[in-house]
């Protein structure tokens, strides 16, 4: 087997892709359905069509391009990611799995090596959740987790349903009732992603073999207190939801720090302060814990003793602190089948490679309990995502697109 990719035919598609962007200087912004997103699918479109490929588009706005296989009635084998970003992000960042998923597909292609099953690209729609809030809201349509309602309910900012935008769009959110994925038609998903993280670099290593995501449980503080003058308020007596939440921010590091499974992360992400006054003694402080693990005992343990560590704050400061449960998703486990191929393919290659898990989501997660699933992870220069700083190199997204395009051929053989 002898694949060779493009790497600069990549990169400068890339920097193409990257040019469809609201805020030119300040990073990368294309949020779903907005007029730089339709100028980027137009920008696809043509790729595909030069490519030979038979596009279509569901009603979440979810793209997918077939090559066909010897085999038209076998199930085809499937990858791609997405290309919307959040508010001033980088370029890199599910661009590189879409724009790598066509050239490990041109370069199969341009092979000329015999394959029984289709190939297919995807471009997920709206996996950031820059609009609405929800992340993977395309993927999620596209497996029936969200319904018409569903996408009726989920609003932006400014009051717009995901149902209208895709209207206003010419899309048909209707239709996908009629149109979800048939689990039989796929023998296999696997995403390339760049990391988000600092561990593949932090090892040296250009290739990671992703084997879990990690689930999440949100959870939301409120802390209510007394308010009251700064100045003239004994510390003795005091009632202050601030310095106990601030207790308790403490004690959520150390009981992740101390998890017995060794991979749980909590994070404080956001922190309302009321009334946010200098001179005065707060009333009340809300604040969001991000808590991940690819294990369930992990979750539940850091969420079980930030409850009893809540109860007792409540006690000792004299105020109120209520514990609410925001969202929760689930440990994914992706699978071994593939991950051995990648494992494989990598050797072959003489690629130094990791075995590892993700903490961050992805469009992946939504097709592992439906299909065979796996992902490929590149580094991240820094660990930087999301950010204009956002950056892989060129050499690592070329080992992440070859590698990506061997497992693509050995598992449509």
């Amino acid at each position: 087997m002898s694949l060779n990719v493009d790497i600069s035919r990549l990169m400068s598609r890339l920097e193409i892709l990257s040019g469809f962007n609201a805020t030119p200087g300040k990073g990368i912004t294309r949020f779903s359905y907005s007029p730089e997103d339709r100028e980027a699918r137009k920008y696809l479109e043509a790729l595909f069509s030069s490519m030979g490929l038979k596009t279509t588009v569901d009603g979440a706005g979810n793209m997918r391009a077939r090559l066909e296989g010897s085999d038209p009635g076998a199930p085809a084998v499937l990858s791609g990611s997405h290309i919307d970003t959040v508010l001033h992000g980088g370029k890199y960042d599910g661009a590189v799995g879409t724009l790598g998923a066509i050239e490990a597909v041109q370069a199969i292609m341009e092979s000329g090596l015999p394959r029984r099953c289709p190939l297919e690209v995807a471009m997920f729609a709206e996996e950031e959740g820059s609009n609405f809030g929800s992340t993977l809201a395309g993927s999620k349509a596209l497996v029936g987790k969200y319904t018409l309602a569903h996408m009726e309910k989920l609003k932006t900012p400014e009051g717009k349903s995901m149902a209208g935008l895709l209207r206003e769009g010419g899309y048909t959110p209707e239709s996908m009732a009629d149109n979800l994925l048939r689990p039989e038609t796929i023998k296999a998903m696997v995403e390339l992603h760049i990391e988000q993280s600092v561990v593949l670099e932090s090892r040296g290593v250009p290739v990671g073999i992703v084997e879990a995501v990690a689930g999440i449980r949100v959870l939301e503080i409120r802390i209510r207190g007394v308010p009251n003058h700064a100045g003239a308020t004994p510390m003795t007596l005091r009632q202050d939801p601030l310095a106990a939440g601030a207790r308790l921010m403490g004690t959520i590091e150390d009981l992740a720090k101390k998890s017995a499974t060794g991979s749980t992360v909590a994070t404080v992400g956001k922190i309302l302060c009321r009334p946010n006054v200098s001179n005065i003694i707060p009333e009340e402080v809300t604040f969001t814990v991000d808590i991940r693990d690819v294990q369930d005992a992990g979750i539940e343990s850091v969420a079980a003793g930030i409850e009893k560590a809540a109860e007792a704050l409540a006690a000792s400061r004299d105020v109120s602190v209520d514990v609410v449960h925001i969202s929760e998703s689930a440990p994914v486990l992706l699978d071994g089948h593939i991950a051995g191929v990648t494992e494989t393919c990598a050797r072959r290659r003489n690629f130094r490679y990791a075995r590892m898990n993700s903490g961050a989501v992805h469009d992946a997660c939504m097709f592992a309990p439906l299909v065979p699933t796996g992902m490929i992870f590149i580094p991240s220069k820094g660990g930087r995502s999301h950010v204009p700083e956002e950056f892989t190199g060129k050499e690592d997204i070329g080992k992440g697109v070859s590698l990506l395009a061997d497992v693509l051929y050995e598992l449509s053989k």
